[in-house]
């Protein structure tokens, strides 16, 4: 076994490049939407999200330190580079990077597939406005925990595919399909029958109303909550309530906590 793994890493030796001042530039400038947009791709970093990733996309680039690449002889990505911890701190957007990073190629979006297709037969996520990244991903990584395969959002939404919101999805964007669009316009073409949740301080008791186990949950930007826009066309009102209801609290949750608290209440009743 050990002379296979020897076999493995050597022949890794003879194709494994350096990273080049060109190569760091192009990683450097990932960090902004509109290079990641004209590239279709993404940057992902550290073990645990590269590997979540690499079953569900195409990665193109992988950059790792020679202790990771000697771990890991069977990755495979379609370039590899060894770069040292230098390299890596610079080429990184953490604060402190961990072994490796990738460049994956980024979804096409979803072809025949709409949002009244999907919400006719399963619960799915809407995000109007969600402007932090770290919330947008945790909001990922919360739908893909109770099972919500999709999550629709607002154009004004955090782009999932930037670093800070790859990184908080923990790996969760292989598994959920976002997809970004008129939200409004995604809403009218739903047939009336179908059920579109909203969280609001004057909404009906989450714990108290009747819920279904398809349909839409919207929610809204973290200072103003859902635009009116969006607002008129959600037909079921939900408010999340305080405890005890007379006590002096905050004027609203972290709308990923919303997010956590409202999925968990719909999954608990509509499981069985």
């Amino acid at each position: 076994m050990f002379v296979a793994l020897q076999e493995i890493c050597a022949y890794r030796k003879q194709r494994i490049g350096m990273l080049s001042k060109n190569k760091l530039k192009y990683l450097r400038q990932l960090a902004q939407k509109k290079h990641r947009d004209a590239e279709g791709v993404f940057l992902a970093e550290g073990p645990k999200v590269v590997e979540d990733l690499l079953p569900h996309f195409d990665c193109r680039l992988l950059c790792a330190t020679k202790a990771y690449l000697q771990r890991m002889p069977s990755i495979k990505a379609g370039e590899l580079l060894e770069v040292t911890q230098r390299e890596l701190e610079q080429a990184s957007q953490l604060k402190t990077p961990r072994e490796v990073l990738a460049v994956f190629g980024q979804p096409k979006p979803m072809s025949g597939t709409t949002l009244s297709d999907v919400a006719r037969k399963e619960l799915v996520l809407m995000l109007d406005g969600v402007q932090d990244p770290g919330n947008v991903g945790t909001i990922v990584r919360i739908a893909d925990w109770f099972g919500i395969e999709h999550v629709f959002c607002s154009e004004d939404t955090a782009d999932v595919f930037a670093p800070k919101t790859v990184q908080a999805t923990m790996g969760a964007v292989g598994r959920v399909k976002v997809t970004y669009g008129n939200l409004p316009e995604m809403l009218d073409a739903l047939p009336e029958t179908i059920a579109i949740y909203g969280t609001f301080l004057d909404g009906e008791n989450l714990y108290e109303r009747p819920l279904s186990s398809n349909g839409v949950i919207v929610m809204g930007s973290e200072g103003q909550g859902i635009s009116d826009a969006v607002s008129e066309r959600v037909n079921r009102r939900l408010l999340i309530p305080n405890f005890p209801p007379d006590r002096p609290t905050g004027d609203s949750l972290n709308v990923a906590v919303a997010t956590a608290v409202t999925c968990a209440e719909f999954r608990r009743r509509t499981s069985g």
